[in-house]
């Protein structure tokens, strides 16, 4: 089986020494967030990750849930784990101090998820979906509400969903049918059917609060008719416990590819107990706050998901002896090498690791900008960064969670014949991974949101967020020689990301079809360039300090820069002419034809 160790020093690198994490103490609000403290939760969850979420995730997969009228328990080892979990107070790390939380950086707890889900993906679902109901309430609903869910959802001794698909509608909520009528002391009567609900039933936690996308009988048909509702499984009572039985049971629980450590729920609403979050026919805008933080997280299980099989694979290729190296044998007093000697195995290898710190250090930026926009001081400075977290959400969703597929992949391919085998654990990290492609809106559905919302949205605003500094950092780099290796492709590919928007902006504009049919190339590009710009400062850090006592670390950032700009971002080429080549292919068969 893979063992996991977080990667405590990239983790280091990329927080303080490229983005500068040190600085957000200075914010208000997270005066407590020094270098010492963060460095410190770190290390703490990583040794929570690996010494008590590891151990149990081969054996949750092998186990799965269990559902028997309307019960739903988890595997061996989870609700014990899920006790020390809150009682470390893991669950309310980025929470509002007011209801207990810890305040802490978001990006801190983007860190803190990618170990998790490097551990034990299925395990951090639970709590996972409970900060986005902590994220919805805290920012949409009623003092009253905050007051009754928010304390236990921090503490962890509540858990949170999101009710939204239904079994004839995902992607399309206009479409969704579940009911909320008006009951005479305020409260609503929820009716209705909800589908593929993580975490809706499970015996972790005292409580269950649903958060519900239904219609008012009056309500305007397609998604302008939709409000959200908090609906508990048991009615908090005077004393703000679980009280009452709701009217709301779990039907049965899906079986799954993967993630099987996770319950899946069919939720049924039977006139269940529920109070409005926000405004009537306002539920769109409410729930979107908490499908973004999700889309985000869901980035991180992507990276998670890319660093347990990294590691896993590095551990194999050292260990497995097979033939000799090409250019002669390299441990003459072994009957033969360790695969680890071989170019191709060697070219898996680097493939992950330099997407996956890539990866690691675009969505760490994101969170920073993201807590930047939340609680800096200058009004402009946060809307600058709320402009760039909401551009590069659904690059940070798509991309990523593809990496952690193909990362898998990769994984299983250097383990071989042994990495189709169950008990070697690589396997798993497939199957887990691939829902992660899927779920809290489709990676194809993630590209049509950059293309069709971002790139248009203030004349082009979000945009200049990310071209002016990325721009301007690159020219500056290619005067340095130094750093003309990694500027030069760099700047090529990010004139082919200028020269691709153009593009969209013209044809999508005379036909919509061509905005959607080069969405999912157009989204790997910019990310791809969003990689190359952080590899560049990632380089350039590493060139000022490859002569410290850290020399190996540093000389390792500068190989992995080398291999992305020359083997990784030419796919560049290759993803320009593709989506500039127009959607005629694509439309020209009739749909009979298939």
């Amino acid at each position: 089986m893979p063992t996991y160790t977080a990667p405590l020093d990239d983790m280091r690198f990329v927080l303080f020494e490229l983005l500068g994490a040190d600085k957000l103490a200075e914010l208000p609000g997270f005066g407590d967030a020094t270098q010492d403290v963060v460095e410190a939760v770190l290390e703490e969850a990583g040794k929570f990750a690996a010494n008590e979420l590891q151990p149990i995730n081969h054996s949750g997969d092998e186990e799965g849930c269990h559902y028997e009228n309307g019960t739903v328990t988890t595997p061996k080892g989870f609700k014990e784990a899920y006790a020390k979990f809150i009682e470390g107070g893991w669950t309310g790390l980025p929470c509002d101090p007011e209801f207990g939380g810890q305040g802490l950086p978001k990006v801190v707890n983007f860190a803190v998820e990618e170990m998790i889900c490097s551990a034990n993906l299925s395990f951090g679902m639970y709590p996972g979906l409970s900060n986005g109901a902590y994220n919805a309430l805290a920012l949409h609903g009623t003092s009253e509400q905050k007051a009754t869910y928010l304390p236990k959802l921090v503490a962890g001794t509540w858990s949170g969903t999101m009710c939204l698909t239904e079994p004839h509608c995902g992607t399309d909520l206009g479409l969704i049918k579940t009911r909320a009528e008006p009951d005479a002391d305020g409260s609503y009567k929820i009716t209705g059917t909800k589908i593929f609900i993580s975490a809706g039933e499970h015996d972790l936690t005292d409580n269950i609060v649903h958060l519900v996308l239904a219609r008012l009988p009056d309500a305007p048909a397609g998604i302008r008719g939709i409000s959200l509702f908090v609906c508990p499984k048991f009615i908090p009572n005077t004393s703000g416990e679980a009280g009452p039985r709701n009217a709301v049971r779990c039907g049965s629980i899906e079986h799954k590819m993967g993630i099987k450590a996770s319950a899946t729920c069919v939720m049924n609403f039977d006139g269940a107990t529920a109070w409005l979050v926000g405004q009537p026919n306002k539920g769109m805008s409410a729930m979107f706050t908490m499908m973004n933080a999700a889309r985000l997280a869901v980035g991180m299980q992507g990276l998670g998901i890319a660093e347990a099989a990294y590691q896993g694979a590095v551990m194999y290729a050292k260990d497995r002896l097979q033939m000799r190296a090409l250019s002669g044998a390299k441990f003459p007093d072994k009957p033969a090498d360790p695969i680890i000697v071989h170019p191709d195995v060697r070219r898996m290898l680097l493939t992950m690791r330099a997407l996956t710190e890539g990866c690691r250090a675009v969505s760490y930026w994101v969170g920073m900008e993201l807590d930047i926009s939340r609680h800096h001081p200058d009004e402009k400075r946060r809307q600058e960064a709320d402009d760039l977290v909401a551009l590069l959400t659904p690059v940070v969703k798509a991309f990523l969670t593809d990496h952690g597929f193909h990362a898998a992949n990769l994984g299983v391919q250097v383990f071989g014949g042994h990495g189709y085998i169950r008990e070697w654990g690589m396997e798993q990290l497939v199957r887990d991974a691939r829902i992660t492609q899927i779920y809290e809106g489709t990676n194809g559905i993630q590209g049509l949101d950059l293309v069709g919302r971002k790139l248009s949205l203030g004349m082009g605003r979000l945009l200049r967020r990310f071209f002016h500094p990325v721009g301007a950092y690159l020219e500056a780099a290619a005067e340095k020689p130094e750093m003309v290796e990694f500027a030069l492709p760099s700047m090529k590919a990010f004139a082919k990301l200028q020269q691709a928007t153009a593009w969209l902006a013209q044809a999508g504009l005379k036909n919509p079809e061509e905005a959607g049919a080069a969405a999912t190339d157009y989204l790997r590009l910019f990310a791809l360039v969003a990689l190359a710009y952080m590899w560049c400062r990632m380089a350039e850090i590493a060139l000022r300090k490859q002569a410290g006592e850290k020399a190996p670390f540093y000389e390792a950032k500068l190989v992995c820069a080398r291999f992305f700009m020359t083997r990784l971002l030419p796919e560049t080429n290759t993803l320009f002419a593709t989506l500039t080549s127009g959607s005629q292919t694509l439309m020209a068969l009739p749909a009979e034809a298939f």
